[in-house]
């Protein structure tokens, strides 16, 4: 065993080498990174040399600077070990989140040039501008009828598939929208709605009404502010195999042996479903729900590629695009964004504690 005295003397060194490492790593691998900014080699040797710098580079760093931690004592090296390894993550997470969501902050509360400080007036502006108020009013329509429906399927379909002969056919069917992108099934359905005047129809939707006799429509442009159904649904589309996957896991979860007791006392299917498996399955009900919502808030895609936020279909997101990239209005932009993070923040936060109940039962 070391005595105190040995253990005094061995600190500065275990100082020095804590200084010297870190150091060391940096002016290493700055000197290799100005190398390969600077040098003219061969794109597919440049590539080569990136990768392999970025493997040993990484494995060196995490191995000089543990080897660093293992020369101090036991409870320095408990307490200091565990934020070598999730330090990196969150320094990446603060200058990727943190920091940007801090210079939007500020951004808001001031002019389009964010050169002015205007306080709240960008705050006031978002909640009465008509095109701004027509963003929310259909980001709200977005999640009662998006994420209301996509959990409803979602579960009706995980329900009726699980007694099913074809449970991996039908699974598989309802999940393959998730497989493309919202970009991709935006032209997709693009082509499904499509209307041109006459009988001739190229659109999937009108060549059927006019098949049957109907009248072909311009659907994403008429029935305002209604054609938004018709976008929500591709959102329904695509997200309600994933609900479908999630609550199917958990429904298979439900001990066999409570539902067969139920049965025995002559409970019917239905009063099983929603006084024993509901309750049961509620917390991943209710992380599934969360997380769609939060999907449906941030909406972009779909808006984007159908009708370009036109016809009154515009979201907070495509109007922060406008605001932030086409109009160059920063102040503006900057609010709808924090805005929209408001919005959010609150079904995260909840969503985070469901799932730290889960963990804690």
């Amino acid at each position: 065993m070391p005595t105190d005295s040995a253990v005094k003397r061995s600190v500065p060194k275990i100082a020095l080498w804590s200084v010297l490492v870190p150091l060391l790593n940096v002016i290493v691998h700055s000197a290799i990174f100005i190398f390969l900014r600077d040098s003219e080699l061969n794109p597919v040797v440049y590539a080569i040399l990136a990768i392999l710098w970025g493997v040993a580079g990484v494995y060196t760093i995490y191995w000089s600077l543990n080897w660093v931690i293992e020369q101090y004592s036991d409870t320095w090296k408990r307490r200091i070990q565990p934020f070598l390894f999730i330090g990196p993550a969150i320094g990446l997470l603060g200058w990727l989140l943190l920091i940007p969501t801090i210079r939007t902050l500020i951004m808001s509360f001031q002019d389009e040039s964010s050169s002015k400080f205007v306080g709240f007036a960008n705050y006031a502006a978002v909640f009465t501008n008509r095109l701004l108020l027509t963003a929310l009013r259909n980001n709200l329509l977005w999640v009662v009828f998006g994420a209301t429906a996509c959990i409803l399927l979602g579960l009706l379909i995980a329900v009726l598939a699980d007694r099913s002969s074809f449970e991996k056919l039908a699974k598989a069917i309802i999940f393959m929208p998730m497989a493309i992108s919202f970009v991709a099934a935006g032209v997709i359905w693009k082509f499904i709605y499509y209307y041109q005047p006459g009988d001739e129809q190229i659109g999937l939707l009108n060549a059927i009404v006019v098949y049957f006799g109907g009248e072909p429509q311009a659907w994403t442009s008429a029935y305002l502010p209604w054609n938004n159904l018709f976008l929500i649904l591709i959102l329904i589309w695509m997200q309600t195999g994933f609900a479908m996957v999630i609550l199917s896991a958990a429904l298979k979860s439900v001990p066999e042996d409570i539902l067969e007791a139920a049965r025995m006392d002559g409970a019917g299917e239905i009063r099983i479903f929603f006084r024993i498996i509901i309750p049961y399955i509620s917390t991943t009900l209710l992380s599934v729900t969360t997380t769609v919502i939060v999907f449906t808030l941030k909406i972009f895609d779909v808006v984007m590629v159908m009708t370009g936020g036109q016809y009154d279909t515009e979201v907070v997101a495509t109007q922060f695009y406008r605001q932030f990239f086409m109009y160059q209005n920063f102040g503006y932009g900057s609010t709808l964004a924090i805005v929209l993070l408001i919005a959010v923040i609150p079904v995260i936060v909840f969503n985070l504690r469901q799932i730290r109940k889960q963990g804690e039962i």
